[in-house]
């Protein structure tokens, strides 16, 4: 079982998350929604395709940008289209 958290709080937890690039890609439903907030961000990788971005926020913190997915992903990167994944000092345990 592979867990995200974030100050203190699992903010995701999934047995079927997909590693892409060192980083771990949780299912959007396992997902603790009232943790994220959509963010303005947006970032290009040239075979994932635009990235969006959610900010946390527990216990009255905020972590700007702290996880990012693909709604539109390329051909290459379908399989984990709109899969959740966690920088900025989320830690991911597997």
């Amino acid at each position: 079982m592979a867990r995200a958290i974030w100050n203190g709080v699992v903010i995701a937890e999934s047995n079927d998350t997909i590693e892409v690039e060192g980083n771990q890609y949780f299912p959007p439903e396992s997902v603790n929604k009232e943790y994220f907030k959509e963010s303005d961000t947006h970032t290009t990788c040239p075979w994932k395709g635009v990235a969006s971005y959610f900010s946390i926020e527990v216990n009255g913190e905020v972590n700007e940008d702290a996880a990012w997915y693909y709604p539109q992903a390329k051909h290459p990167a379908k399989k984990f289209e709109n899969y959740v994944a966690f920088w900025n000092g989320v830690q991911v345990e597997k």
